[in-house]
């Protein structure tokens, strides 16, 4: 079937362009500007969408933002929606992580599997065509949990192709891991897990559990993605082993890392001293606002941190810098639903994103930049690729960040997979008083 959709409204550096798109075959064949907004009555309005099996759908898009999908690089989707099951009473870090490792004994593969595909489902609905998962590794039983957990993740990324393309990386401190809990690791890595995962700032040999991560990436030829530094305290500064690490492996490019909230933390002069190591190893960084503010300075009084790391000095560094969920409904993070404008519009208020070229860089937080750090390289509406968009209920990133609309048409794989419609009905000329 070919597509053929016009008054497209695209964001382009610090304007926007009326764009005419074609696909064929669910490969894009033509990408063009239009200098003046097209009237044509054989095109049908989004709104007006048809299921027929025309062998051309043709769409007006009616100056509606057109972006080639939303893309979340940080999220957990093992542990999402288990925040009715897994209390947090402190609201901290800490009981997050004794309170989850607990309870997930008691998680068979299909509860995992359902909780997955859930936080799936609400995130294409919502516009995102790509994200990639942490795993728990709890090697706690012996590796049953871990492996049940790997398990439900590969099975899972195969099952929701038509909706999505999954990542996972599983959290590991090889210090830690028995000869057993390197073996299903390895196995893991074989079958299809994406790349290694940690959280070295939380282990008791920070320095080697990077060596042994890094290690194990050469010789799996697997990337890294770190939790780094999610802590108050400005005096964690893992990343600067990470940054150290990266170059002495050569694996500039190659090594994400989310959180920094200690940067937030720190003085000025050691902070630009963190940023530049940062910028010089070419690590890419993830910013995860909604679990960092939640999360962070629940010991302070007076001037609370909130946690959120520095993104103006980072991206003014030039890093590489995304917005991501991280946690969704669960003890780490009792909110949230997968939603990237919600997420990209908390980023702004966070970190004093204001300026229309401050939201534009935040849509690419959400688009362009998370799709590079996870390497998919067939990312965005050009010629050649895959057709994969979304159309939203707003025609700025202004009113796209403003409104967070609810109408969001998405395409993937030559189908409508989801729609969502805004409804609202008013009576008119009836005073409304409170």
């Amino acid at each position: 079937m070919d597509l053929h959709i016009i008054n497209a409204s695209i964001p382009l550096l610090n304007t926007y362009k009326l764009m005419t798109l074609k696909a064929s075959q669910g490969i894009w064949t033509s990408i063009t500007t239009q200098d003046h907004y097209i009237h044509d009555n054989s095109f049908m309005s989004i709104e007006e969408k048809s299921d027929c099996d025309a062998m051309e759908m043709k769409y007006d898009a009616k100056a509606k933002m057109v972006l080639p999908g939303l893309i979340d690089a940080h999220v957990h989707l093992d542990k999402a929606y288990t925040i009715d099951s897994i209390g947090n009473e402190s609201g901290t870090l800490l009981e997050a992580i004794q309170n989850f490792k607990q309870a997930s004994p008691d998680f068979s593969k299909e509860v995992i599997k359902e909780r997955m595909k859930k936080t799936v489902n609400h995130a294409v609905s919502f516009g995102t065509s790509a994200l990639r998962s942490h795993l728990d590794f709890n090697m706690s039983d012996g590796g049953e949990i871990a492996q049940r957990t790997i398990e439900a993740a590969l099975e899972v990324k195969e099952e929701m192709k038509p909706m999505a393309d999954l990542q996972f990386f599983p959290m590991c401190d090889l210090t830690q891991l028995s000869a057993r809990g390197k073996e299903i690791l390895e196995l893991g890595l074989r079958e299809g897990l994406d790349g290694i995962g940690g959280a070295p700032h939380l282990s008791d040999q920070p320095k080697e559990s990077i060596l042994q991560t890094f290690q194990m990436a050469e010789k799996m030829g697997k990337p890294i993605d770190l939790h780094s530094d999610e802590s108050d305290d400005p005096s964690i500064e893992t990343v600067n082993e990470i940054a150290r690490q990266t170059i002495q492996f050569g694996f500039q490019g190659k090594v994400n890392v989310g959180h920094l909230c200690s940067l937030a933390a720190m003085s000025q002069e050691k902070a630009d001293e963190t940023i530049a190591n940062i910028s010089e190893a070419k690590l890419n960084v993830i910013t995860l606002p909604g679990a960092n503010m939640y999360l962070q300075g629940r010991n302070d009084k007076g001037l609370i941190r909130r946690g959120v790391t520095r993104v103006k000095e980072l991206t003014g560094a030039g890093v590489k810098t995304a917005v991501a969920s991280d946690n969704i409904q669960d003890p780490f993070h009792p909110f949230g639903k997968g939603d990237l404008v919600e997420i990209g519009r908390l980023s702004t208020y966070a970190a004093h994103m204001n300026s229309e070229a401050d939201k534009l860089m935040t849509l690419r937080m959400v688009t362009e930049i998370p799709a590079e750090l996870m390497g998919l390289d067939k990312y965005g509406m050009k010629e050649g690729n895959p057709v994969s968009f979304t159309i939203f209920d707003a025609t700025t990133v202004n009113e796209l960040f403003s409104w967070t609309p609810v109408g969001r048409w998405v395409y993937r794989n030559s189908a409508w997979v989801c729609i969502t419609k805004q409804m609202q009905s008013w009576k008119t000329g009836q005073e409304v008083t409170n």
